[in-house]
Order: structure tokens, then C-alpha cells, then sequence
């Protein structure tokens, strides 16, 4: 039996929220968990990173804001996994460029932003898995915070990241399948270091760290602790948005023109 693609006028009919739906999205969740790399990274490295570098020497006893340093490290490493765990669930989208699904997906009356807004809500999933990964080992391992702080920082770590999941999208459009995925582990590291992600910076790297999108949520994630300015906060609230704003315009974007035929 042949199948015909849906017409230009039928492909053009407006779709409630654009063509956004509960069944399409759980196929994509689907998708993503039986992705046993994808699952083992995001639940095995973050916790790990945590236990290297936040059980060293004293800082389970040493103070900072409302806790403790092994749990500013815990809340650095949540984000971190937060950020790569977002970053390759969007990314993803690079390999279904490459076997012509987006495509497909475009003879559909499936608009743009709710194709966006899908994949953005799949990687999130995963950014929430691997935050509470780390938070389960963090509280077990030692790491001290306020009843007020473990909500808030565990809550920022996850809702910030949505920044770097339009970026995944955002790179996933923009370069091909076979690079992509070796590009953001590398770009996702500098990105951290230059935004103050891994250790406090000082003087002029403090104020040029505050253009990176990893600044704006490592700010509002470490809110929190209590030690961060309402200046600081606004100036990273702005961060978030801007850089949301531009990664998910970008995606819109480069999909239409991706799919264009």
C-alpha cells in the first residue's frame, strides 16, 4: 500500500500547541533511556567527579555559606552533570539529521518550537536524573546543607540547565553527527572553568566569567548557600535568559533552514 506525505495545505494547518503532544513526547523519552551510554554516563561520571574532588582532605568540616565544602562541591558537580546530561540529550538531535527523521518529522504539522520544546523537555529529564544521582551520593558521602538549601540548590541545579539544553539542539543543528558529540565534553570543560563552575574566580576573570552561560548557572544555583549579592543574582537571572533566548531562537532557526525543502 503507498503512503502519501501530507500536503503543503494539510502540513500548514494550525495544530494545537503547534503540534505538541504527550505520545510524541513519550516516544522520545523511550528513545533516550534505552541509550545505555547516555544513561551510564549521566548516572556514573557526575557522582564520581563528586567523590574525587569533594571528599578531599577536610572539607566535610569546613564551612562555606549555610554548609559545608563538600557540599559546594556536591552543588558544582549536580550542575555539571545537570549541564552534560542536558547538553548530549539535545545533541542527540545531530544523529537524527543524519538519518533524515527530522526531516520526516517536518512533512508533519509538527511546528518548529514544539519539536524544540520536546527535545528540550527529554533532556531535562535526564539533567533531573543526574542531579538527584549526585544529591543521593552527596548526602550519604557527607555533604551539609540547610533543610531550605538542599531543596533550593537541588531545584536551581535542574531548572538552570535548560539553558544548556537548547544548546545541545543548538550544536546539534549546527554541526554534523560525526563531530558534535566529540566537540561538547571539551566545550562543556572550558565553558565550566571560564564560568566559574569548578573554583571561585577573582578580579578581571571574575568579571569576564559573567558572559559565559555557565555563569548565570552556577550563580543561581549556589543561591542557596547564602553568600551570593542581589547584584550578582540579577546579573545572572539576565545570563540565563539571555542565553536561553539566543540557543533556543538559534535552534528554531537552523531547524527551519535544516528541514527546508
Amino acid at each position: 500500500m503507498t503512503t502519501l506525505a501530507p500536503s503543503a495545505s494539510a502540513r500548514h494547518q494550525p495544530t494545537p500547541l503547534g503540534g505538541f503532544s504527550l505520545g510524541f513526547l513519550r516516544l522520545e523519552l523511550r528513545r533516550m533511556l534505552r541509550n545505555r551510554r547516555t544513561m551510564i554516563f549521566t548516572l556514573l561520571i557526575p557522582p564520581l567527579f563528586f567523590v574525587i574532588f569533594g571528599l578531599q582532605s577536610d572539607f566535610r568540616t569546613q564551612s562555606f555559606g549555610s554548609g559545608n565544602v563538600t557540599g559546594y562541591v556536591m552543588v558544582s558537580m549536580a550542575v555539571y552533570g545537570a549541564l552534560l546530561a542536558t547538553t548530549s540529550g539535545g545533541a542527540m538531535v545531530a544523529i537524527e539529521r543524519a538519518q533524515g527523521w527530522s526531516r520526516q518529522l517536518r512533512l508533519t504539522p509538527l511546528h518548529p518550537v514544539a519539536y524544540i520544546a520536546t527535545k528540550v523537555a527529554v533532556a531535562m529529564v535526564l539533567g533531573l536524573v543526574s542531579v538527584s544521582a549526585v544529591f543521593v551520593v552527596g548526602g550519604v558521602l557527607g555533604a551539609h546543607l540547610t533543610p531550605v538549601a538542599w531543596v533550593g540548590c537541588f531545584l536551581l541545579a535542574w531548572l538552570t540547565s535548560l539553558v544548556f539544553a537548547a544548546f545541545g539542539l543548538f550544536v546539534g543543528y549546527l554541526l554534523p553527527s560525526e563531530n558534535v558529540m566529540q566537540l561538547l565534553g571539551p566545550v562543556l570543560a572550558v565553558l565550566s572553568f571560564a564560568g566559574g563552575l569548578f573554583i571561585p574566580l577573582h578580579g578581571w576573570f571574575d568579571t569576564v566569567s559573567k558572559v559565559f552561560p555557565t555563569n548565570g548557572v552556577a550563580t543561581l544555583s549556589r543561591m542557596p548557600f547564602g553568600d551570593t549579592s542581589a547584584g550578582s543574582i540579577a546579573l545572572a537571572v539576565l545570563n540565563v535568559v539571555v542565553w536561553a533566548a539566543v540557543f533556543v531562537g538559534g535552534s528554531a532557526i537552523l531547524f527551519r533552514r535544516d528541514t527546508a525543502r
